[in-house]
């Protein structure tokens, strides 16, 4: 019996992401008295996969085949299944983002497993076996209970600190023998946005609303983020409106973001909003209306119009930086 996490590479590297997935299975794997064994497919350095030991690991395990070269989510599920399987892993474990929510469902009904998804703390108890997770688009909280004998987890990012315990972990590289007749995607083009910090990949998000009024007013918005080494986002109706990019919406129809500081200026604060970013470690909001949902949501808000509070909270991280 171990605890299996399952830790996707971008380009044969890892994120911190992958670290906070190794440190929570670690930490699982101490309430269950057991072990943990990190998965990762495809081709990495060893000297990245090196860096999954320093957080707990106490295998790793590198899983190559041609026909992993491709993201097929069938084909990973099948590869994920049988490592899990080798490996006597009672518990796995991935993320709870794009990748993990497709794959997580079809390991539950391959290995006959119970499924707690968007985890965002440890395990409450072990016996039974329950887990607390949001719910209601972060509105409330849940404590589910997991009865069969193996579980899929997939961990909400963002909700545990690195934990760094090096325990010396071997690395075991895994030929993994799959049928290439079973990949049904196919890569026609790719590509890849550079020179811009990605949403899902930022700690800081600045993001803007309708509170702006014009998409002429964008420009100290974009001076703090950059200040800031942040992302910029926006609400749906602002994306809709065409005054920023579509790939910048945020929320329960955009994309879903964790990062560790999120400010939120001239945003109600709709639930559907609210969906994408209440996993986000401290949120900042900034509004004239000061019953706006958003405050509800968050650590700190500033009750202002954006056009006078943006370029002091300008001015203010300048002069900080300069110190």
């Amino acid at each position: 019996m171990s605890v299996l996490v399952y830790t996707e590479n971008w380009d044969g590297k890892f994120k911190k992401l992958s670290f906070e997935l190794v440190s929570y299975a670690s930490k699982v794997a101490e309430m269950l008295n057991t072990t943990t064994t990190v998965l990762s497919l495809g081709t990495v350095e060893k000297s990245e996969l090196e860096k999954l030991g320093n957080y707990g690991a106490d295998k790793i395990i590198n899983g190559t085949s041609d026909a992993l070269k491709v993201y097929d989510v069938q084909a990973y599920t099948q590869a994920i299944a049988g490592v899990v399987e080798a490996d006597g892993a009672s518990v796995v474990i991935l993320a709870n983002n794009n990748a993990g929510k497709a794959l997580a469902p079809r390991l539950s009904v391959k290995l006959k497993a119970g499924i707690g998804s968007g985890v965002s703390k440890l395990p409450v108890s072990t016996a039974p076996f329950v887990v607390y997770k949001r719910a209601f688009s972060g509105n409330a909280y849940a404590k589910v209970q997991i009865n069969s004998e193996k579980k899929v987890l997939t961990l909400a990012q963002n909700s545990f600190d690195l934990v760094e315990n090096n325990k010396g972990a071997a690395i075991e590289n895994l030929n993994i023998s799959m049928d290439a007749g079973m990949v049904k995607t196919e890569v026609v083009d790719a590509q890849k946005q550079t020179g811009k910090l990605l949403l899902n990949d930022a700690e800081i998000v600045v993001s803007g609303g309708r509170g702006m009024k014009s998409p002429d007013n964008w420009g100290p918005l974009e001076e703090l983020a950059d200040l800031l080494g942040a992302a910029t986002a926006c609400s749906r109706p602002v994306s809709d409106e065409g005054w920023r990019p579509h790939g910048e919406h945020t929320g329960q129809t955009g994309k879903i973001i964790a990062p560790n500081l999120y400010v939120a200026i001239g945003i109600s604060g709709a639930t559907q909003h609210l969906a994408g970013v209440s996993s986000s470690k401290y949120i900042v909001a900034i509004n004239t209306d000061k019953d706006a949902p958003i405050f509800e949501a968050a650590q700190y808000g500033i009750v202002g119009d954006a056009q006078k509070v943006l370029p002091k909270l300008v001015d203010a991280v300048k002069e900080s930086k300069s110190k």
